[in-house]
């Protein structure tokens, strides 16, 4: 940063929108200057003026005591911020691997041919490319956000050439955010998604009215042991893709001496062709706060930390006013349900980094931190969120607790299979006739869930299962069970639950070429491995797609082995370990490459 920006003083709306951040904030359990305001800070004046200025980087780091060296290393790690000037209107559209299948780089070619090149203002707006937007089921989507007073964010789709084009000239009434119900809305044999698409998900009477809250006055009358006892007899594993028995967490954290617990959910979905916790916390809120709520009493826990992914605008708006008729009607804070019992939620959004989605990445973002993965042990039920014991779970597992709870730990692992107990929800998108979220019982196969979302639009050529950090399938592989064992026994993933599928009319060659150059952006750049290996992974498969190997094509794939495993075996977070996962199990299962020659 030039040495005169250090004396930049803020506009008073940059003043203003810091200033009310700092006010309406509710007190944590840490003494101490409120370093954990920062990026909400930054995100406020950004969405006053459209990006964060040296002035009012200069403001917040006064007020809450921060570096400005600290400052400006958070403001430019997240995506969704920028600490260069730009117009009011952005809108980033995704040409990430799922909307690539349903018109995406068209798109991007008509906006680059009549407005220009993304970053290029015109007439006070501006476009860019977006990774996976998590809209999967509405490809191609759309982020739209808009500077001033009264901020705008929408995320919208499917997106046309001509609806692009309107946003951009300030047209704001084609981002229309409603969302079409779930496949399966009014299914009354579902458990996650019961209510989604069948109630107002604003009204807290109509979320009582279908059965809601019930499962936390059972939990108040079965006390936290007891809730704990039915979450270990349930053998629910997490659903965020590490399939870490949950039962087994939350009693780790509850026996934690030391005080305060924290909870966390981990809503920050950033994995390409996942949006399964989206439509939750969208078409549910309250079964969210719910299931936060149980899940805090039952650990010991007085304040809960909701993450949300910072392109979900819908699913935070409903989220906040979830907690706050929850608040209203004794139902978060002192006195829960009458008892002596309390507990509240802190919601908090994300600024745009898929690493974020990484537990300890996350505890860092909110305490005002770069999002930048811990190295483990203290693992975080030990030593988590501002140093306390911290239970960590994402969306969905935190909802299975209802049902666990409600009808008991055994009669919910009597559905599923032998190592899968449950029900999961899938995210199916990519080359189908009916994308979206469906819930099925552990067991069920890829053929089954194409089938409930009509089919593949064509011959199905792959299917990449657990999204960009997953593996790929062939059409020969249909039959396996979606469960963890199958899927391990089989050399693949089940992953966060993504099922994207390609036909016969996509190459295979740009989606890998994507997915490589996915994982060299989002690495945050702290651990050698990652940050060296997945521009060397991407720089590889550009060499092979050209038909330029380093030496001959066998050289070129040994070489992404090697890369591979330098990956998996020593980088610090899941997102080196996983980087080359799906490139390797494309290269094993499809040689997309042989017999590429010089174009």
């Amino acid at each position: 940063m030039d040495l005169h920006l250090l004396h930049a003083e803020p506009t008073p709306e940059e003043r203003q929108a810091i200033d009310a951040v700092l006010a309406a904030a509710r007190p944590v359990p840490r003494a101490g200057p409120r370093r954990d305001l920062l990026l909400p800070a930054l995100q406020a004046a950004q969405a006053r003026v459209g990006h964060v200025s040296a002035g009012a980087l200069n403001h917040v780091c006064t007020v809450l005591h921060v570096p400005p060296a600290d400052a400006h290393g958070v403001a430019s790690f997240y995506g969704l911020l920028s600490t260069a000037p730009r117009p009011p209107r952005v809108l980033r559209v995704c040409d990430d691997i799922g909307c690539r299948c349903r018109g995406a780089l068209e798109l991007a070619a008509a906006l680059e041919a009549a407005v220009g090149p993304p970053g290029r203002e015109v007439g006070g707006a501006t476009w860019l490319r977006s990774p996976c937007l998590g809209l999967c089921e509405r490809a191609p989507a759309a982020f739209l956000t808009v500077a001033g007073p009264s901020p705008v964010e929408r995320l919208f789709g499917p997106v046309t050439a001509p609806d692009a084009f309107a946003v951009l000239r300030g047209d704001l009434a084609v981002a229309a955010a409603e969302r079409d119900p779930p496949p399966q809305a009014g299914d009354p044999s579902l458990r996650l998604l019961a209510r989604a698409g069948a109630i107002d998900p604003e009204s807290l009477d109509a979320y009582r009215a279908s059965g809601g809250y019930r499962a936390l006055r059972r939990a108040l009358d079965l006390g936290p042991e007891g809730v704990l006892r039915e979450l270990l007899d349930s053998r629910l594993v997490g659903r965020g893709g590490a399939a870490f028995p949950a039962g087994t967490k939350w009693e780790a954290v509850a026996r934690q001496p030391v005080r305060p617990h924290l909870l966390v959910c981990n809503a920050d979905e950033s994995e390409p062709g996942t949006f399964k916790d989206r439509v939750l916390m969208e078409q549910d809120p309250f079964a969210v706060v719910e299931a936060m709520t149980v899940a805090g009493f039952a650990t010991g826990c007085k304040v809960g930390w909701l993450y949300v992914r910072g392109e979900y605008p819908l699913a935070a708006e409903r989220l906040a006013g979830a907690i706050a008729q929850a608040r209203a009607r004794h139902l978060l804070g002192d006195g829960l349900m009458g008892r002596r019992v309390r507990f509240d939620i802190e919601l908090r959004r994300g600024g745009g980094a898929y690493v974020c989605g990484e537990e300890t990445a996350l505890f860092n973002s909110i305490e005002g931190y770069r999002g930048e993965p811990r190295n483990k042990p203290p693992f975080p039920v030990q030593a988590g969120l501002f140093g306390k014991p911290t239970l960590v779970n994402n969306v969905e597992t935190l909802v299975n607790a209802l049902d666990i709870v409600l009808h008991g730990g055994p009669a919910y692992a009597g559905v599923g299979t032998a190592g899968s107990k449950g029900t999961k929800l899938f995210c199916v998108s990519g080359c189908v006739k009916r994308a979206g979220v469906y819930e099925v019982p552990f067991g069920a196969t890829v053929r089954e869930v194409l089938a409930l979302a009509g089919g593949a639009t064509g011959s199905v050529k792959a299917v990449l299962l657990g999204g960009a950090a997953g593996t790929f399938v062939g059409p020969g592989e249909l039959d396996l069970p979606l469960t963890f064992e199958g899927l391990r026994a089989a050399q693949a993933t089940l992953g966060s639950g993504v099922v994207m599928v390609f036909d016969e009319t996509v190459d295979l060659v740009p989606m890998l070429l994507r997915i490589a150059e996915f994982f060299r952006e989002e690495s945050c750049g702290q651990c050698v491995p990652c940050r060296v290996g997945t521009v060397r992974q991407e720089e590889a498969l550009r060499r092979l797609a050209a038909g330029r190997p380093s030496g001959s094509a066998a050289d070129e794939l040994a070489l992404l082995d090697e890369i591979g495993r330098a990956m998996r075996d020593a980088s610090i977070c899941g997102l080196g370990q996983t980087a080359a996962a799906a490139v390797e199990s494309a290269l094993r299962r499809f040689r997309p490459f042989e017999g590429r020659t010089l174009p």
